[in-house]
């Protein structure tokens, strides 16, 4: 049987991470990865494996801690997101050079939406930077791409899952990844945390994000916490049904599901246990459907 797979990864912010194990689980089990498409940190995560830069990636990832993630927050008040992400970018070109997609060793493709024209938009030719950066600009968080013709923000506000545009060989087996599954964190995660910790980690974070922005609009603080709140909500809510409109019609061979429960949206620090939560739930998921070749 064909060991040629074309995978799809969601959006899923932090949760994206958790593609990186099952990458690794995939390549453990000898599965020759041959195209790619993702949404938002799908596209980031696929890009740079296309690129041939995955551990690299992977191993900054794990070396960050909630300090060094605060610090590389740019905070924006223009009106067209909270945070202007120059940082971040700058960090990921180092990653992904001037390269273009059409270039990579195998198709890639990154799922944006253009606002202006209402229209999801499909990056598989061009600048692969330029392409992740349109798919991972999550309305009123990062700010937009714009231009006189459009205004490109994530692909998760039209296709979080981007079934309908991984490009497919005769043969190949279709692996849809989506870090968004309203499912439990499995036990064994859940059993190994020391919950009271994380607890504290995290709200130490917010209350120094959010400290920062009292700081520069007193006024705004409540109205902006409230704002994050409902915009991270009513996303996931509405990806949740066009996620499972997209595997309903896409049909992929295995979905490997994980929690959206798993960490919050901004919860970069907890990469090394994101990527082994991708990796027990790839396990999982290829074991059950006996997908061993």
């Amino acid at each position: 049987m064909s060991k040629n797979i074309a995978l799809v990864l969601s959006g899923g912010a932090a949760r994206g991470m958790a593609h990186i194990g099952v990458i690794e689980e995939l390549e453990a089990r000898g599965y020759n990865i041959t195209s790619i498409a993702g949404t938002s940190m799908g596209a980031l995560v696929g890009g740079i494996y296309a690129l041939g830069k995955l551990p690299e990636f992977k191993e900054w990832l794990i070396s960050l801690d909630r300090h060094d993630m605060f610090r590389m927050v740019d905070f924006s008040f223009g009106g067209n997101g909270l945070i202007k992400g120059d940082k971040v970018l700058a960090k990921i070109q180092e990653f992904v050079p001037d390269a273009l997609i059409e270039d990579l060793p195998i198709p890639f493709s990154a799922t944006a939406v253009d606002l202006k024209h209402r229209e999801e938009v499909v990056f598989t030719t061009g600048s692969l930077f330029s392409a992740i950066r349109a798919s991972i600009a999550i309305p009123s968080v990062f700010t937009p791409i714009t231009s006189e013709n459009a205004v490109l923000v994530d692909g998760g506000v039209m296709n979080n899952l981007p079934v309908s545009n991984v490009k497919r060989t005769e043969g190949d087996r279709l692996i849809a990844v989506h870090v968004n599954a309203a499912i439990p964190v499995p036990h064994y995660f859940v059993e190994k945390e020391d919950s009271e910790a994380k607890e504290s980690t995290y709200k130490k974070w917010l209350n120094e994000f959010y400290d920062f922005l009292h700081i520069n609009h007193p006024k705004e603080k409540e109205e902006r916490f409230g704002l994050l709140s409902l915009i991270d909500q009513a996303l996931a809510t509405a990806m949740l049904t066009q996620v499972n409109h997209s595997i309903e019609k896409g049909k992929p061979d295995v979905v490997i599901r994980v929690s959206r429960d798993a960490c919050g949206t901004y919860d970069f620090y907890k990469a090394k246990e994101l990527i082994e939560m991708g990796r027990y739930s790839a396990i999982h998921e290829l074991d059950k459907a006996k997908f061993n070749g």
